[in-house]
């Protein structure tokens, strides 16, 4: 399928040429669309039992409701990428706005869990679409330089922290209303941002070429194969016959994958893109700072819930602290990049996280949110502020506007990849702690419990407070060490790998540079 270029009207200006206040709301709607979609990762977790209940989902397919979500988003952000880049980024952006809105609408009238399943998928389809499309669009609409530079921080404190946002909303929401708005809070939203876009922001030229096909089947299918077996892993284990087999699926449709691009005329993944080594070591980064980013959300999350004993409003308040000193990260990175250059927040971002993550480990059954969370989570959302901001800024550094679909769609789906992968590594040595754990506390529960207690355990195979937290604790410890030291890994990537030159300095001032 071929497609001529249309360049934009004549008609239509540029957020820059209507002044200031142009570049602020083409920002804030490019930045409202990540929200919602990044924010749709979490806000369902604190619903899932509402959802069980009232769907009638098993404990095992209920593990779906986030997984159909995450499966067609991580498979789908490169052809969502290449699509804004040939049909024009800014009508591809609203078409994945309008289709994510859709499958919101349908997912909160859902009335059984098949429906319910079908609208996450189709709102995956969406958000693969329009958050590629909408990193693009700051891209092209912001002159590079101190302007780009401070819309790359607000996009990327909006990227790290509207998973923390999105565990606030999530409580808000099912302890006032009820599930269901978890879903329907979409709908006004993203009607608002596609109302707003055209307004807002400039259509993009179309660049004459042609779908992939190809290429898209092979990477769609080899990257969902690639994520199912990660989270398969997580919940079946490494052995089970189902992830070898997507896991050996994936390996050989990748490689047709790669076969088929090096022989493209105009791939959907330009593969030279990797032969930058700075490029390459952004998206080795990303890999390793997602696994860091989900597990933290999700064991957190856990531990408040389960030791804590913090109902779901007050979970999401206990994350709210994230966003705030993400977004302070990212601006204190955004700022001096032009002076310093991005591999300095690089390094310094994957140590502060690791050391958060490092002091996470600490936690048991006496700690306390303020005495044992708070100072971890807020040194450890600092480090990836910053790190978010110069990784997205590396990422599409020295990419022809052409290509940058491709670039940003490559960031997002290494960003899921890489969570999807690391939490089930993380889950592993959850899963081989506890058990030890639970080895040394059966014998002790068995001497103290009372007749009841021990019919109840034999009847259940669960212990009770506070055998059960030990366990709970020993694991989550266990996983922390594992998330700090890949944050660790993603400190040595910067500092072996990223190379920042004189011309890229030069080029974060704006000197000299007019728009891209």
């Amino acid at each position: 399928m071929t497609s001529s270029p249309q360049p934009a009207p004549s008609a239509q200006t540029t957020a820059k040429e209507r002044g200031g206040g142009g570049n602020a709301m083409a920002l804030l709607v490019i930045a409202s669309c990540q929200l919602m979609v990044v924010l749709d990762i979490t806000i369902v977790n604190i619903a899932l039992p509402d959802i069980q209940r009232s769907l009638d989902f098993s404990t095992t397919s209920l593990a779906w409701v986030v997984n159909a979500y995450t499966l067609s988003f991580g498979g789908l952000l490169l052809l969502g990428g290449r699509t804004g880049d040939i049909l024009g980024r800014r009508r591809v952006f609203i078409f994945g706005v309008l289709l994510f809105v859709l499958a919101s609408l349908l997912g909160g009238l859902a009335q059984n869990a098949g429906q319910l399943l079908a609208a996450r998928a189709l709102q995956g389809v969406g958000g693969a679409i329009a958050s590629p499309t909408a990193l693009s669009l700051v891209s092209t609409t912001f002159r590079e330089g101190p302007d780009r530079n401070r819309a790359f921080g607000v996009f990327a404190a909006v990227s790290a922290g509207g998973g923390a946002i999105g565990l606030l909303a999530g409580g808000i929401l099912v302890e006032w209303l009820n599930w269901r708005w978890v879903l329907f809070v979409n709908v006004p939203i993203g009607l608002l941002i596609a109302l707003a876009t055209p307004r807002w922001i400039k259509e993009s030229e179309r660049h004459p070429g042609h779908f992939d096909i190809a290429g898209a089947l092979t990477s769609t299918v080899g990257m969902v194969l690639l994520v199912y077996g990660f989270i398969r892993a997580a919940q079946e284990g490494w052995r089970d016959g189902l992830t070898v087999a997507s896991f050996a699926g994936a390996v050989v449709i990748l490689t047709v994958f790669i076969l088929i691009e090096r022989q493209s005329r105009q791939p959907i993944t330009p593969l030279h893109m990797f032969a930058d080594r700075n490029r390459a070591g952004t998206y080795g980064m990303m890999l390793s700072l997602a696994a860091a980013i989900f597990g933290m959300f999700f064991f957190l999350t856990l531990f408040t819930q389960n030791v804590l004993d913090f109902s779901p409003l007050q979970t999401g308040l206990a994350f709210l602290p994230v966003s705030a000193v993400i977004a302070i990260g990212a601006g204190l990175a955004s700022q001096f990049l032009p002076r310093y250059g991005p591999k300095p927040f690089m390094v310094v971002g994957g140590i502060l996280a690791a050391t958060g993550l490092a002091w996470l480990t600490l936690t048991d059954v006496h700690s306390t949110y303020v005495g044992s969370v708070l100072g971890p989570i807020l040194v450890f959302s600092l480090g990836m502020g910053m790190e978010f901001v110069s990784l997205t800024l590396m990422a599409l550094s020295n990419v022809s506007p052409r290509e940058t679909g491709a670039a940003s769609g490559l960031l997002n789906a290494t960003q899921q990849v890489g969570g999807s992968l690391g939490l089930s590594i993380l889950v592993t040595m959850f899963g081989t702690a506890s058990g030890n754990e639970a080895d040394k506390q059966v014998p002790q529960f068995l001497e103290q419990a009372t007749p009841a207690e021990r019919a109840r355990f034999e009847r259940t195979g669960d212990l009770p407070p506070p055998w059960v937290d030990e366990v709970l604790t020993a694991g989550i410890s266990a996983a922390f060490i594992m998330a700090a030291i890949f944050a660790v890994l993603a400190a040595l990537i910067a500092v072996v790998v990223i190379q920042v030159r004189p011309s890229d300095l030069e080029r974060l001032g704006g000197k000299g540079l007019g728009p891209v």
